[in-house]
């Protein structure tokens, strides 16, 4: 190359650049931004309703992956059940009487759950229905529903609900419910269809205001063969000794009448837990012993991190009165359905 040449060539370099069209650097991908919404929680009780619904927990090897949804307001009036909340869900619950609760509302939830009170519902209780002094708590939901206008609610309670002799309170609670301005409706969920290895019916009355896509409760997840045993929940718990850190302590009353005398089997789900089942929970299906109270959390997909602030009878008043957080966790997704469907 002659001497000339390194020259030449940077002048026609030059002249390439003032030719050729700037390059723009990219533009940085857009991060997809989650929308969260905003949960009121009624009657909360240790949190299993909430749990379910805030989801990002793990349960029988299974992943149940986070929603987008932040609790910003919850209550119950057990203390017991407030510090259980605290220490597994949120240190904010309001734990006092919900009338006088309600003047500590947010003014405005995208979503409201509860599940209001059963015992004059229930099938063992004094057939009170609504008008009775615990169930007719559901008007506190009606007045928050009324106060905070959720763009979907969700209300759960005992099957006894849709039983004839209720008829009257279940027509009471629909139409105090849509008289908000509400699509109202109900089904009744068996939890085993769902991966709790329990035989439990709850009804969900969901509400969805009126510019809401339609709910569409969750199809389920097991058939009946694919249903989980007992034995699948606990089997891994039969050789371990008491443990009141972990709440695997269980109940030495003898037997007594009715429920008192069950006995789980190892080939189909745990029977129903109680709220009130000191001397009638039910006994191992293999073990001469009633079942412990870390057993009946795992019937009801408590996962195993999940810590009960309370002793033996506090704990099953606990797990017996919660919403399992699996079936809350199905009964969430077909909310962020519908929420989606009227955002589209």
């Amino acid at each position: 190359m002659t001497p000339a040449q390194p020259q030449l060539r940077a002048e026609l370099d030059g002249e390439l650049r003032k030719t050729r069209p700037a390059v723009k650097p990219p533009k940085p991908a857009k991060t997809a931004v989650t929308k969260i919404y905003n949960v009121v929680s009624m009657f909360s009780g240790c949190g299993g309703m909430d749990l379910g619904f805030r989801g990002g927990f793990d349960v029988f090897n299974q992943h149940y992956k986070k929603h987008p949804f932040r609790i910003i307001w919850a209550n119950d009036i057990n203390e017991a059940a407030c510090r259980t909340y605290r220490k597994n869900i949120d240190h904010g619950i309001v734990c006092g009487d919900v009338w006088k609760a309600l003047d500590t509302l947010p003014p405005v939830t995208d979503i409201l759950v509860g599940g209001f009170p059963c015992q004059d519902i229930s099938v063992n209780g004094k057939g009170a229905g609504v008008a009775g002094k615990r169930s007719g708590l559901y008007r506190a939901m009606v007045e928050a529903i009324r106060r905070t206008r959720p763009k979907i609610f969700v209300a759960e309670n005992v099957k006894g609900l849709l039983m004839q002799h209720n008829k009257k309170s279940l027509e009471t609670v629909l139409r105090d419910f849509e008289g908000l301005g509400y699509n109202v409706m109900y089904k009744l969920y068996h939890a085993a269809d769902y991966g709790v290895p329990q035989l439990r019916e709850r009804v969900f009355i969901v509400g969805t205001a009126l510019n809401v896509g339609e709910f569409l409760p969750p199809d389920p997840a097991r058939t009946k063969e694919e249903w989980i045993t007992a034995q699948d929940a606990i089997r891994d718990l039969e050789n371990i000794a008491e443990d009141p850190a972990f709440s695997h302590i269980w109940s030495k009353a003898a037997k007594s009448s009715e429920q008192g005398n069950r006995k789980l089997r190892s080939d189909r789900p745990a029977h129903t837990m109680r709220a009130e089942c000191h001397g009638n929970i039910q006994f191992h299906y293999k073990l001469k012993r009633r079942i412990s109270m870390r057993e009946a959390a795992r019937f009801q997909t408590f996962p195993d991190n999940f810590i009960f602030d309370a002793k033996l009878r506090e704990t099953e008043r606990q797990i017996g009165n919660a919403v399992p957080p699996v079936l809350a966790w199905h009964i969430a997704e077909a909310v962020i359905d519908a929420l989606k469907r009227s955002e589209d």
